[in-house]
């Protein structure tokens, strides 16, 4: 989806294709209010964001949105009549998925002008965009222990003599036992926490374990390729004698992190060491035509100066593929991407559904009908630049550019596995106000009108319903979102770290379907 694809508009209705036979409502429309368009008048109420029918549609016809498939009629639709899960029905995929490797001349990253940041440069020359002490758990069983071991840092430690440390945090889940050792599950499992305890916004790590789980914590760390050193400690609860000795232990163990973790500090690095993970959620049928599109143009802004950036939620870009198929590095990227799209397909179908499952209640509300709709929306966050790679959950990223990421649809999961994958920010774009952080990374929520961005202030780091309302273009959000990339990236706090987001947010994916 091109950034000029906001051809046609009325006062109330946005016409996003010559060939589309809807319009998006741009305000609640009663009945028998005029369109603007083709002299059709709403046969019934119909909300802001939600679809119209500008002419008739027969029953079993294709109805398409910016030109692409979204469903099909399931009864004969009026000019004029709302166009929702009553009249529009799910079809799967007609994406051709036909591989077409780019050829797309790459430009090298800009150095004359270059845009930067100040960020922790790491060992290894890995950069930092926070400096955080992280608590982590190998299995459910310690997890309690190590919200202690923080909740009691925080109480009883004054970080004020370090102000260049942003902060201790607990990460624990529900996994790490009970699921054959060498399996899918426990190696998704132990790529993630490794992944978290060699980030580098991490500036010192304490691993927790009770002591006879099957994530043992030296298993794990021979896996991930980590050995106990200053900055990475860890404790066994029955080898240090239970849950109140291991808090102490666990305590002295993160204040003695403190000066080395207090030593760094900020310094200019290029925008080429920035690597953001793309989010949306709660999102709504504004979410494809402002705050998702102007995110890609920032994203194409951060690959013209060599940063990298991350598209996930594999059951989110479902029957919007072709988009990215298209565009891929290699015939080999296109094809492993095809071969993810045929997991989710067959782990739909031995669920008794298919990917159609994805679109919330809330989506629905806010206008999206079906996945194939939602993807439109999805897919627009990654831009134009081409697709350099596709990757596993939580696998490390080791290219520059635009990537794919697998995982499942849901927000927090998928974007823990960014995170564990290198990430070292994320961008979350909302039409219905999702609350969401990512710790240690700062994540920035940005807003699909401007009516969300009033409401929900507190939580919101950007208004891209200024698209909507006329006062500004795809191409100069997207400049905004970049420029805010680069100032969180700095340090600038974003609302989801004010209001303290990012520790229940950490949700390690165990391979399975979740929509």
């Amino acid at each position: 989806m091109s950034t000029s694809t906001l051809i046609r508009t009325s006062p109330s209705i946005l016409r996003l294709d010559p060939g589309d036979p809807i319009g998006v409502a741009v305000k609640d429309l009663a009945q028998g209010d005029a369109t603007g368009i083709d002299g059709v008048a709403a046969q019934a109420g119909i909300p802001k964001g939600h679809k119209v029918a500008l002419r008739a549609i027969a029953r079993g016809e294709a109805v398409r949105k910016l030109g692409t498939l979204i469903g099909q009629a399931s009864a004969p639709i009026m000019a004029g009549e709302h166009v929702h899960t009553h009249n529009l029905a799910f079809r799967p995929s007609a994406a051709s998925r036909t591989v077409t490797a780019s050829r797309r001349n790459r430009r090298a990253p800009i150095e004359d002008g270059a845009a930067s940041f100040e960020g922790y440069v790491r060992e290894g020359g890995r950069v930092g965009t926070r400096n955080v002490l992280v608590v982590l758990c190998t299995v459910n069983c310690s997890a309690t222990v190590a919200k202690r071991i923080a909740e009691t840092f925080r109480r009883t430690v004054d970080l004020n003599p370090y102000p260049t440390i942003d902060g201790v945090v607990a990460l624990t889940h529900a996994h790490g036992c009970s699921v054959r050792a060498n399996g899918p599950g426990m190696d998704s499992l132990r790529r993630t926490l490794g992944g978290y305890a060699q980030h580098p916004n991490v500036a010192g790590v304490l691993v927790v374990g009770l002591g006879c789980e099957d994530n043992q914590i030296d298993e794990f760390l021979a896996r991930a390729g980590l050995q106990p050193s200053p900055r990475l400690k860890a404790l066994v609860i029955q080898e240090e004698g239970g849950t109140a000795a291991t808090i102490a232990a666990g305590v002295e163990a993160l204040k003695d992190m403190l000066p080395s973790a207090a030593a760094a500090r900020r310094r200019p690095v290029p925008a080429s060491r920035l690597l953001v993970g793309l989010q949306c959620g709660g999102s709504d049928g504004f979410s494809a035509l402002t705050a998702n599109p102007a995110l890609g143009a920032a994203v194409d802004l951060l690959v013209e100066q060599g940063g990298g950036a991350i598209l996930s939620e594999t059951p989110e870009i479902y029957g919007a593929e072709q988009l990215l198929l298209e565009r891929v590095a290699s015939r080999e990227v296109g094809d492993k991407l095809v071969e993810l799209l045929g997991w989710w397909e067959r782990n739909a179908r031995l669920d008794a559904g298919d990917l159609n499952a994805n679109p919330s209640p809330g989506n629905k509300a806010g206008g999206i009908t079906t996945i194939l709709e939602k993807s439109l929306g999805a897919v627009a966050k990654a831009g134009s630049s081409v697709l350099e790679g596709v990757y596993a959950y939580a696998e490390p990223i080791d290219v520059p550019g635009l990537v794919f990421m697998d995982s499942p649809g849901s927000d927090a999961v998928s974007a823990t596995g960014q995170v564990a994958a290198g990430a070292n920010l994320i961008c979350f774009t909302t039409g219905r106000g999702s609350c969401f952080g990512a710790a240690p990374v700062p994540s920035l929520k940005l807003a699909t009108t401007t009516g969300l961005y009033a409401r929900m202030r507190g939580d919101m780091d950007l208004n891209c319903g200024t698209i909507l309302d006329g006062t500004e273009t795809l191409v100069d959000a997207g400049r905004r979102i970049f420029n805010l990339m680069l100032e969180a990236a700095s340090g600038k706090r974003t609302r989801s770290e004010e209001l303290g987001y990012g520790e229940e947010e950490f949700v390690p994916w165990t391979p399975g379907l979740i929509y």
